[in-house]
């Protein structure tokens, strides 16, 4: 009785976005030879359709109109009809995003775009309703006004078409400042995010709210160099109020995509790891800063959610959950009161109610999505607890809710796993492991990078995606970059040689296949990407950090390890080439400025020697790991290890010291900072005393 009527092209495909289009009515092919070959012949445009397997109004469209055997009889006489899923092709979405952005003024997924058969876009926009409604066109109307259009306006849409290549070509071609960037544009663009946050509810702009860890992060590196108490104030604000909403997962952890209001309560549900990722590791950072117990159960609770849920037996980790389930938007996550004191009971059901803000009348179509609206220290005077009854009262609660929502019908899971995101997960992973001094984070992160160096690299080459058993897609700019990143960050967190050769290796191979040899800077693409019509430089921050960005960062980083004064020449062309943007848009160049901030800031190197296992190594690394250092590279020698000297520069010539009998020092740390080295040191409480200082925190 489950049948299809349909089934199309996508059947065959590994990507569960493009399978879910599978038994649509609609002719859908994927991107292709073969359906540029169809247009070409038939002389049809072709209409492009991008999106992802979490996005709710991705579903809504297919529901409302691609599942619709009028609207996709429509669709199949006028055009040839192609289905990406922007995860497997982020070259194709950043490319299509950018015109649909320049013809609307706005952008988003589902992501609709009409092409000539040479892939040229000459018309656009996102979600189109069925029927004339919210002050959209109908898609059917759209789809009958373009066709008539490609018939009968060949001229005018091939001028169109002219027009979005010279426009593409524009906004790729990037003039770089004449000289290097000074702390000035750190400054102008911490003076441009203070006008634009939110001192209520912390964040920036309006509704919808984006969480904008790697801003926040720059935030905290602005802290640091300046000391003004207000930079520090904005991210906890920030993060103290995210942990508390809506977008937060109250009973599982992890984080929605972004939320709907200004409040944080309300959120698109989709989990991307991505996002999970990044806002590990930015509440990491801020525990380390801050001391606060909320920030370090919000890392713990999302780091064992991407465990317990987003992990594959290999190592990988998984793309996304959906936001819908059972054909609607957020129903495993939300809860009525009378679901609530079925499960707990009625005092304590009450109670915790009170304490998550759950009411009759709801905050999403009748039900509740969990948020803390409250101080605890308010709820529990409310109820005549003590804070720590109150505690003790929602943790049990917060285990048996979650126990019986695992009953629920689950949102989907995108099983995809891309190199990108995963080499993210890596870099929080190995940091939460040291900070947090939990080893089933580093097992994870070595598991991960195992699995991503074997089946995500094929001769010295990496692909972008693992999906169905099938490495496919030639790897991205980002990809390279990240999984790097993540690499440095194993390497500092077991000092395992190997971890520092590979990024070594894959650092080459980037430079290779991205680097623009003319103009600077790394194109997105390599010449193994050839249906493209630009190659173009990713240099804004979107849902993952620039490519470029990252880029720069591990430049950086690789010359303070190597002493290779080509990785930092490679950093100051790509901070050089975004100056102007950054300057303006500040917003979207988060992870640009901590690398912007890493190149000013006084070079910190730390070299330690000695037995890994002696208590005087583990208490130097506990002085190491409790500390935010942003601008420090750490690497470690065991006593007559002959290979890591020769891999890594920083760490030639150290040798331990002697104790007063003779004996080699446990460890030795040496400790260089702004081109100075310090006389090296032999405990922990000296290695403290020789680290910048954390500025206070009075305003």
């Amino acid at each position: 009785m489950n049948e299809k009527r349909y089934t199309n092209r996508l059947i065959h495909e590994t990507s569960l976005y493009l399978r879910q289009h599978a038994h649509n009515p609609v002719d859908w092919y994927p991107w292709g030879e073969e359906a540029f070959e169809r247009a070409r012949r038939e002389d049809k445009p072709i209409l492009l359709s991008i999106g992802y397997s979490a996005c709710h109004w991705c579903h809504v469209m297919e529901r409302e109109s691609f599942e619709n055997e009028e609207i996709a009889r429509v669709m199949n006489e006028h055009f040839v009809n192609i289905k990406v899923d922007r995860e497997e092709r982020p070259d194709l979405d950043a490319l299509y995003m950018s015109v649909v952005q320049a013809m609307t003024g706005h952008g988003g997924w589902p992501l609709t775009v009409f092409l000539t058969p040479e892939g040229i876009p000459f018309y656009g926009g996102t979600y189109f309703p069925p029927v004339d409604r919210h002050g959209l066109p109908a898609f059917p109307r759209v789809l009958r006004a373009v066709a008539e259009a490609y018939r009968t306006r060949r001229q005018e849409i091939e001028k169109v078409g002219q027009q979005v290549l010279d426009h593409l070509r524009a906004i790729n071609t990037w003039k770089p400042a004449d000289r290097d960037v000074t702390p000035e544009l750190l400054e102008a663009a911490y003076r441009a995010l203070i006008e634009q946050f939110d001192p209520t509810y912390g964040g920036f702009g309006r509704a919808p709210k984006f969480p904008a860890p790697m801003v926040l992060e720059f935030l905290l590196r602005m802290y640091l160099r300046t000391g003004d108490a207000y930079a520090l104030k904005m991210v906890e604000q920030t993060l103290t109020r995210m942990a508390r909403g809506g977008i937060y997962d109250q009973l599982g952890g992890g984080f929605h995509r972004y939320a709907t209001d200004a409040q944080w309560l309300i959120p698109h549900f989709e989990k991307m790891l991505y996002d999970n990722a990044l806002l590990a590791h930015a509440y990491l950072v801020a525990y380390q800063l801050t001391r606060n117990p909320l920030y370090r159960d919000v890392v713990e609770e999302t780091l064992h959610y991407i465990l317990r849920e987003m992990t594959d037996l290999q190592g990988g980790f998984y793309a996304a959950q959906d936001a819908d389930s059972e054909g609607e938007e957020g129903k495993f996550y939300v809860w009525t009161p009378e679901e609530i004191r079925a499960v707990l009971g009625e005092r304590e059901g009450e109670i915790v109610c009170r304490y998550f803000g759950v009411t009759e009348w709801g905050n999403f179509e009748g039900k509740n999505v969990l948020s803390v609206p409250r101080d605890p220290e308010v709820i529990a005077r409310l109820e005549g607890l003590t804070v720590s009854e109150l505690e003790a009262i929602v943790g049990r609660a917060r285990q048996v809710l979650w126990e019986h929502r695992e009953q629920r019908a689950k949102p989907a899971r995108d099983e995809k796993i891309l190199a990108a995101w995963n080499g993210l997960m890596l870099r929080s992973l190995a940091r939460a492991a040291i900070v947090l001094e939990r080893d089933e984070y580093y097992h994870a992160a070595r598991r991960n990078a195992e699995f991503l160096l074997t089946t995500l690299r094929r001769d010295g080459a990496l692909w972008h995606m693992f999906a169905e058993g099938v490495a496919k897609v030639p790897a991205y700019q980002d990809d390279y970059a990240c999984l790097i990143d993540g690499l440095l960050a194993l390497y500092e967190a077991d000092f395992d040689p190997r971890w520092f050769r590979e990024a070594l290796a894959l650092t080459d191979a980037m430079l290779e296949r991205f680097w623009d040899s003319e103009r600077g800077g790394l194109f997105y693409t390599s010449a193994e990407h050839p249906d493209v019509l630009v190659r173009m430089k990713e240099a804004f921050d979107h849902a993952i950090p620039s490519g470029n960005a990252v880029a720069a960062e591990v430049f950086l980083r690789l010359y303070r390890f190597t002493g290779d004064a080509t990785y930092w020449e490679r950093a100051q062309t790509i901070l050089r080439l975004f100056a102007d943007p950054m300057r303006r848009h500040p917003y979207g160049f988060g992870r640009l400025l901590c690398a912007l901030d890493l190149a000013l800031a006084p070079a910190q190197e730390i070299a330690l020697v000695g037995d890994p296992e002696a208590p005087t190594t583990r208490a130097m690394r506990r002085v190491l790991s409790e500390r935010y250092l942003p601008h420090a590279v750490i690497a470690f020698r065991r006593i007559g290890d002959e290979e890591a000297p020769r891999l890594i520069p920083l760490l030639r010539d150290r040798e331990p010291l002697r104790e007063p009998d003779g004996r080699p020092a446990p460890c030795t740390a040496y400790v260089c900072q702004n081109f100075t080295c310090h006389h090296p040191v032999t405990r922990a409480d000296e290695l403290e005393r020789l680290l910048p200082p954390v500025p206070s925190a009075t305003p």
